[in-house]
């Protein structure tokens, strides 16, 4: 799917994944700046997350709880120095917990991407909207 929107708009892109049934592991690719932690604030929202949300870029995580049973975890992988420091968080049993995770630039951890997972890739237009491919693989 290929999605186009401003960033008023963000909510919608937001709903179109969410209705699109992605996987619960969804890997967000993109430049710096492209929206990718703006569209995670608003995926985590659409979920039923309560409260402020924010980047998780100097913890690595971070934990919300959707209802009781239900969490999401917002991962920011950008200042990892290396796949293992992941490994060393125990990323592994986040990964594979059946939560939702969310992970900005999952670029830095190929080792630990499950088989089943979605991608959403987020690219500027010259216009300063954005254009969002979603795919569930």
């Amino acid at each position: 799917m290929i999605f186009e929107f401003d960033l008023e708009g963000i909510h919608l892109a937001a709903r179109q994944i969410l209705d699109s049934d992605p996987k619960k592991v969804i890997l967000f690719y993109g430049e710096m700046g492209a929206g990718k932690t703006t569209l995670v604030k608003e995926i985590a929202k659409s979920l039923g997350v309560e409260g402020a949300t924010s980047s998780p870029t100097f913890s690595l995580v971070n934990e919300y709880h959707i209802n009781p049973h239900e969490r999401l975890f917002h991962f920011d992988m950008y200042r990892l120095k290396s796949e293992s420091e992941a490994y060393d968080m125990g990323m592994d049993e986040y990964i594979y917990s059946g939560h939702w995770c969310l992970i900005e630039w999952p670029e830095l951890i190929p080792n630990l991407i499950p088989e089943a997972h979605t991608t959403v890739k987020l690219s500027v237009l010259d216009d300063g909207r954005r254009r969002l491919v979603f795919e569930n693989i």
